[in-house]
C-alpha cells in the first residue's frame, strides 16, 4: 500500500503518536533509524581511528532510543488507565539521565598525551548520538535524521570549509648552524610559515657541533607537515626533523 508523502512525514515526526501504544512495526521503525543514524556517525570516527567507532555510536544510540521508547510506552500505558489512576509519570525524568548519564561515557574517549588533550570531538559526538537516540526513540526520527546529517556535516566538512591555522612544533637537529638556519629561514618563508617560538640546544660532538632547534610554527591549512620532514630530512645538514601538534 503506497503512502502519500504527508503520511510518511506524520510518521517520522512522531506528534500524532505521543501517548499512544506503539505498535512493533512502530517500535521496530525506530530503532532501526537509531542503528542507521549511529553508524553513519560512527563510520566517520572508524574510518579517522577514533577511540569511540561505528559500534560504539550505534550502541548509544540504540540504547538511548530504547530509553525513549520504555519512557513513550509507560506515558501511554499510565494515559491508559484514565485520570482516576494512582500511578502517574513523570515525561522527561528517565531521558533525562540519559543526556547526563553518556558524559561518563565519553569521558573515556578524552586523554592526554604529550600535553595534548584529545578525544575531545569523540565524546561531542557520543553525547550528540545519544541526543539523537533520544529524538528518534521518541518518535522524532525526521528530527533525529536531520541532526545526524548536521554531526556528519561537521565531523566531516566543517574542516574543510572553514581553513584554522594550526600550530606545530617542530625539533630539527642539524649541523653547520649559520648554512642550515639561513635555508630553514628562507624554506619557512617560501610556504608562508611563521616561527612564533624557537628553543635550542647545542651538543659537542667529536665531529663538530650538534644545534637542535625546537621551532613553535604556525602553519597554513594547505601545508601538511608530512612534506615539510621530508623536504627537510633531504638536507645533507639535517640530522633528524620531527614534528607534532601542540
Amino acid at each position: 500500500m503506497s503512502m502519500t508523502l504527508e503520511e510518511v512525514v506524520r510518521i517520522l515526526n512522531g506528534f500524532d503518536h505521543f501517548g499512544q501504544p506503539l505498535t512493533m512495526h512502530m517500535i521496530l521503525l525506530r530503532i532501526m533509524a537509531a542503528v542507521a543514524i549511529g553508524a553513519v556517525i560512527g563510520i566517520d570516527r572508524e574510518i579517522k581511528n577514533r577511540p569511540a567507532g561505528m559500534r560504539t555510536h550505534v550502541l548509544v544510540c540504540v540504547g538511548a532510543a530504547l530509553v525513549s521508547l520504555i519512557e513513550q510506552q509507560s506515558a501511554a500505558a499510565v494515559m491508559a488507565l484514565g485520570a482516576a489512576s494512582p500511578v502517574n509519570v513523570s515525561v522527561g525524568r528517565i531521558t533525562s539521565t540519559v543526556v547526563s548519564g553518556v558524559g561518563f561515557l565519553g569521558a573515556g574517549t578524552i586523554f592526554m598525551s604529550e600535553h595534548k588533550i584529545s578525544g575531545l570531538t569523540t565524546a561531542a559526538s557520543l553525547w550528540c548520538i545519544a541526543c539523537i537516540g533520544l529524538a528518534v526513540g521518541s518518535g522524532f526520527i525526521l528530527m533525529g535524521m536531520l541532526a545526524g546529517v548536521i554531526v556528519l556535516v561537521v565531523l566531516r566538512m566543517m574542516q574543510r570549509i572553514i581553513h584554522v591555522h594550526t600550530l606545530k612544533k617542530l625539533e630539527v637537529q642539524f649541523i653547520h648552524r649559520q648554512e642550515t638556519l639561513t635555508f630553514l629561514s628562507e624554506y619557512f618563508t617560501k610556504l608562508g610559515v611563521k616561527i612564533l617560538d624557537v628553543n635550542f640546544h647545542a651538543e659537542t660532538k667529536e665531529e663538530g657541533n650538534l644545534y637542535t632547534n625546537m621551532y613553535t610554527l604556525t602553519m597554513p591549512s594547505r601545508i601538511s607537515y608530512v612534506d615539510i620532514i621530508e623536504t627537510l630530512s633531504e638536507h645533507p645538514n639535517i640530522r633528524r626533523v620531527r614534528t607534532r601538534n601542540l
